[in-house]
This record gives structure tokens, C-alpha cells and sequence, in this order.
């Protein structure tokens, strides 16, 4: 068997469960996967079917039908062995969130009328608004709905009954009794048809197409019947797989393709006999005992069954249901465990919500129903990036992932070039913001994204922390880069005694120079044209060889001092 994954366990994770397992991968030279991410633990966008929900309500499941229209979840069930004295057989219908009971209906006619208690073998087909039509031992054709005291039912003459689908018309089941495949009347079991083959006893109808095709698995032979004419069109030769044992025989009905599971393999035809090929499960000895498709998706899943005995080889007691694409039979979804599922009590069933979000098992040896719902691993959509950064300023680095369920996230750091990593306290939401400080200079940062269905981290981001620039001037501001330039207004010194006013430009890129109180200067700035010094009569300021330089950002401005005048 295929070993269970290690995000899906048996019953539904919390989201404290996610994001501890988030937390902890933080293994370094994970496998590459989609671009934008640096690995996990299976590639990105991986589908994987989860366990969410188990129920014990129903006895020993035989078939499973899930309504169209009401959305209940109907359940055709046995006394298990352990429990005969208490009444589990019937027509059980269950709430399909949480598997509680609405209604058993375990009464229906017997051969001569009278009502009793009856097992249901096989859900046949649903009925319009609510409801289903069911087979029940030997040769009893029912229907009931939610909340029916008993149930509506006749006796098909002849032998008992094999196997059974909707029939040609809304009035109407085709049955087998063996080889002998007839159409019956639901209400009152009167065969309107019939047709004896060569062998066989379990088919499936193509109501698109009007096909039956009806497995001889003795003579390993499966036969088209035109269900207009009620004749047998051609036949297709069977592998000869192992002992012969046949688990289903089911149309997909997009497509008309047949899947007819044999010993431990699937063979599967198109809706004109030609083989496609064959699918596999499990580790390769369980055999398939159930199948269901859904064209949303264009989808087919198949429930294995283990043989249930332990000195086979191969034998570990767990089936699986496997997810594959209808038009070239390769997987959809990685494998799910069914632990227990064996076959030594019957078979398994399976029921697929359309658009295969979710996916119902019965288990007749454990008298329990899984519910398993999808779940993709997180893809990444969006990774932090590489940022230089002043010693102080914000550091704001954000991703983003999808993924079904929505992923949880943490981030991730490293202080010695990604070869360990360690979780950032506190830091679970997709946008990580801190100051820098020195120290940081050089760390790498990621994020891990994490559901049901598995792990992914972004690409590293590098932080590079460079020194603030406190350069200052007798007083003037510290520079602050980028900024833009604003023109200010200073006081500036004279050699003759007489200060004046002088306009200058700055901007918030620069700082103040020379000891006067004047523009900062940044890269955009410039030197306004229009001011002038004035004499006051005071020095403020002595200019060393006449001239006064002053260098900021680049500028050079040059003050010549005035002769000083002598009275």
C-alpha cells in the first residue's frame, strides 16, 4: 500500500495543527517545485484527499447514494455481524456533514405483501425531488424517501438479484438475475423484457448512448446490448487477470467509456469496445470494489479494497481510493489510505459530490462511512523580496499562496546563508514588518505556507542593513535619501561686520554645512537666483582668505568677503 501521507490524518486538522507543522519545516535543501517557490514537502498545487469526518450511524453500509436534488446522503445498510440484536439494516438517510440520522425506513413487502424488516443491497437510482429505488433481498424492488414509515415494494419473478440500474424510462430498472438481463416495471416488478447471455451477472447501463454492458467474466467476455432492441451488438475480449474475480462494472457517463474493475486492476474501454487501457491502486494487491465519476472535473474514483487476509503477499489490511482523469486514465490525486477497509464483509461503495469536492466510503467491516474532502498544497504566488534598508528604517516583506483549504503561514529566518532556519516568533500573517537593526545585515527571510495537503516555502529575500548617516553641520539636520528638495531660508555671515539674509535651496536628501543655519541640500534641489546679503554692521562669521566654500550633495557655493571699509 501506498504509505499514508504524512499532512493527511484520520481525522480533520485544526488550524493550530497546520500551522505547527508550518512551523516546523524548516529543513534546508528541499526538492524545487513551481516557480516562485524554493521547495516543500510535495510539489505545489498537489490534490491529495483528506479524511475530515467518520460516522457509525448507518450499520454495515452495501451502497451509498448521495440525492441530486435534496443533497442527502442515503445509505443502503445490513445488521453487522457483532450487532444482530440491534436494527441497523434498512434504508438510512444521513446529514452528509456530520453523518447524523434523519430517518431509517426498514420496512418493505416481502414475497407475498406482507412488510418486514429488509436489508438494502444496492441503491439503484435516486427519485425526482427526494428519495431512491433500492434492491432488497432476494428479488425485492423498493423506493422510500426521508421520513417514510415503510417502504413501497414488489418481488421481481425468477431468480434473485444480481445487479441493477435505471432503466430506458422514469417507470423502469434494468436487472440481472445471473445471466438473465431484464427490464422491470418498479411499482409492480413485472418484466417487460428480457435477455439470456452466455454468462455473467453485473453490467452497467450508458443511458446516453442506450449501451448495457454486461460482463461474462467466466468466459472473459464483455457484451454491448442495444437496449432499444434488447440485442447483443458485439463483444470485447477480457485480459485474463489472476482468479477472475470481478469487483464492478460501471460506465463513465461523459465519455461512455466502460471500467470494469478485475482482480487487482481496472480495465477500461471506450464507448465503442476499443481498449484504453488498464488502471492500478494500492500497492498492487487490493483489489477495485467501487467506482463513481464526476464530469465537472472529468474525474473517476476508485475504492481498493485489501483481501483482508494477512498471509497473502501484499496484504496490510488498508484499501485506498485513487482519482484519475477520465480521458487518459493518469492520476489526479495522490492516493488517500482507507486504514481497515478490507473486503472480507462485503464491498465497499463510494459517492462523489458533483465537482468531487468531496467524496463518500463505505466500509462494511468497520460499519463506518469516511468522508474525504480535497484539498490542494499551497502554490505560490507571490515570494518577499530582496530590500537594502538604513539601520532603523521599516522592513515590510509580504507573500502570498493559494492553496484548498487556505494555507496557514509563518516566516522563516537564517543567519548563516540559508543552511538552517528558524521560525520568527509571532510572525504568521502573509505580511511580515520589523525595524532593521545592524545585526540584521545579512539574514535571509522566507515564508511557509502549509495546509492539509502540504508544505511550501517562498524563495529566500536577502535583508542588507547599511549604517544611518548622521553627518551633520554646526547644527544643521541629519540627510534623509530620496527625498525632495524644498527651498529654505538662512542667515549667513559677512567679513565687514554687516550680516545680511541669503536664500538657498535644499532639500530633505541634505544637511546644513559651514556653521550657518541655512538649506539642506538634496538631489533635486536648487540655488535660487534672487536673494542678495545686505549690510548690517555685525559679523557674525570670519572667512579665512576671503571666502567662505561650502560643499553639500555635490553643490559648491562660493562667498567672496567684502573689502572691509575703514572709517
Amino acid at each position: 500500500m501506498t504509505p499514508r501521507h504524512p499532512l493527511t490524518p484520520g481525522r480533520a486538522g485544526t488550524a493550530s495543527a497546520v500551522l505547527a507543522l508550518v512551523l516546523a519545516s524548516a529543513a534546508a535543501g528541499s526538492p524545487v517545485s513551481a516557480a516562485g517557490g524554493e521547495g516543500g514537502d510535495v510539489p505545489q498545487g498537489t490534490v491529495v484527499y483528506r479524511t475530515t469526518a467518520q460516522f457509525t450511524t448507518a450499520g454495515r453500509v452495501r451502497d451509498l447514494l448521495l440525492h441530486p436534488d435534496s443533497k442527502k446522503l442515503y445509505a443502503g445498510s445490513d445488521d453487522l455481524p457483532e450487532t444482530t440484536e440491534t436494527d441497523e439494516s434498512g434504508l438510512r438517510v444521513l446529514e452528509p456533514a456530520d453523518g447524523k440520522v434523519r430517518s431509517t425506513v426498514s420496512q418493505a413487502p416481502g414475497p407475498t405483501g406482507a412488510l418486514g424488516r429488509r436489508a438494502v443491497r444496492q441503491l439503484v437510482a435516486p427519485l425526482p425531488g427526494d428519495g431512491a429505488v433500492f434492491v432488497y433481498p432476494l428479488r425485492g424492488i423498493g423506493t422510500a424517501k426521508d421520513g417514510d414509515a415503510a417502504a413501497a415494494g414488489a418481488w421481481v419473478p425468477g431468480g434473485p438479484v444480481t445487479d441493477a440500474a435505471p432503466g430506458p424510462t422514469p417507470s423502469t430498472v434494468l436487472v440481472a438475475q445471473g445471466s438473465v438481463l431484464s427490464e422491470v416495471d418498479i411499482a409492480t416488478a413485472t418484466v417487460r423484457r428480457s435477455l439470456t447471455l452466455e454468462g455473467g451477472e453485473r453490467f452497467a447501463y450508458d443511458r446516453t448512448r442506450g449501451t448495457v454492458w454486461f460482463t461474462d467474466l467466466g468466459n472473459r467476455r464483455l457484451h454491448r446490448v442495444d437496449v432499444t432492441t434488447f440485442q447483443v451488438t458485439s463483444s470485447v475480449e477480457l485480459p485474463p487477470v489472476g482468479d477472475g474475480f470481478a469487483g464492478f462494472t460501471e460506465v463513465d457517463p461523459e465519455t461512455g467509456a466502460v471500467w470494469v474493475g478485475l482482480d487487482t486492476l481496472v480495465v477500461v474501454h471506450d464507448a465503442s469496445g476499443k481498449r484504453l487501457g488498464t488502471v492500478k491502486g494500492g500497492g498492487g494487491a487490493d483489489m477495485p470494489r467501487a467506482a463513481g465519476f464526476d464530469a465537472g472535473t472529468h474525474e473517476a474514483f476508485v475504492v481498493w479494497q485489501d483481501t483482508g487476509d494477512t498471509s497473502q503477499p501484499g496484504s496490510d489490511g488498508d484499501g485506498s481510493l485513487t482519482v484519475h482523469h477520465t480521458r487518459d486514465l493518469t492520476q489526479a490525486a495522490e492516493p488517500a489510505v482507507l486504514p481497515g477497509n478490507h473486503a472480507q464483509s462485503g464491498s465497499a461503495a463510494v459517492a462523489v459530490q458533483p465537482g468531487g469536492a468531496t467524496v463518500f466510503v463505505s466500509d462494511p467491516a468497520a460499519g463506518r462511512i469516511t468522508r474525504l474532502e480535497r484539498a490542494t498544497s499551497p502554490r505560490i504566488v507571490r515570494g518577499p523580496e530582496d530590500r537594502t534598508v538604513t539601520a532603523g528604517a521599516e522592513v515590510i516583506l509580504t507573500a502570498q499562496a493559494k492553496g484548498t483549504p487556505p494555507p496557514t503561514v509563518a516566516w522563516q529566518v537564517s543567519t548563516d546563508e540559508g543552511r538552517t532556519w528558524q521560525a520568527v516568533p509571532g510572525a504568521t500573517s502573509a505580511t511580515y514588518t520589523f525595524r532593521a537593526a545592524a545585526a540584521d545585515n545579512g539574514r535571509r527571510y522566507r515564508a511557509v505556507f502549509g495546509n492539509g495537503a502540504g508544505v511550501s516555502r517562498t524563495g529566500p529575500a536577502t535583508l542588507t542593513v547599511t549604517a544611518a548617516d548622521t553627518t551633520t553641520g554646526g547644527g544643521g539636520t541629519t540627510p534623509t535619501p530620496g527625498g525632495t528638495a524644498s527651498p529654505t531660508r538662512g542667515t549667513a555671515g559677512d567679513t565687514g561686520g554687516s550680516g545680511g539674509s541669503a536664500d538657498t535651496a535644499g532639500a530633505s536628501a541634505g544637511g546644513s554645512a559651514g556653521g550657518a543655519s541655512g538649506a539642506t541640500v538634496g538631489g533635486t534641489g536648487t540655488i535660487p537666483t534672487g536673494g542678495a546679503l545686505a549690510s548690517t554692521g555685525t559679523a557674525v562669521a570670519s572667512l579665512a582668505g576671503g571666502a567662505l566654500v561650502l560643499t553639500t550633495a555635490g553643490w559648491v557655493l562660493v562667498r567672496r568677503g567684502r573689502t572691509r571699509r575703514t572709517g
